[in-house]
């Protein structure tokens, strides 16, 4: 073999390999390509999450605050009813003295 052939040889066997590194190259900068859009897409989706969390908190909170005050307003009516049973049952114990 001739020192041309070996040179040949040489630098053909360097080329493959350097395609080779070239193309896996690229295929490494593809999956990162893709792992970078899947990594934001669920940051995205955190986002939205932690917006509709935040959304909700202040709904439960008002739906909490609307809850007290209705019951302290039942508390209030029942207490007025009460109250007023009262005074119904004193008008007719005067109104009817021989009740006692």
């Amino acid at each position: 073999m001739s020192r041309i052939e070996t040179f040949s040889d040489a630098l053909e066997v360097s080329l493959k390999r350097l395609a080779a590194a070239v193309d896996s190259l690229e295929r490494a900068a593809e999956r990162r390509m893709r792992q970078d859009e899947v990594r934001a897409s669920a940051e995205e989706e955190f986002a939205l999450m932690q917006d509709d969390r935040a959304r909700l908190a202040v709904e439960l909170d008002a739906a909490l605050d609307r809850s007290r005050a209705l019951e302290a307003a039942n508390v209030n009516a029942g207490e007025r009813l009460a109250e007023a049973a009262r005074a119904i049952g004193r008008v007719i114990e005067r109104m009817d003295p021989a009740a006692d």
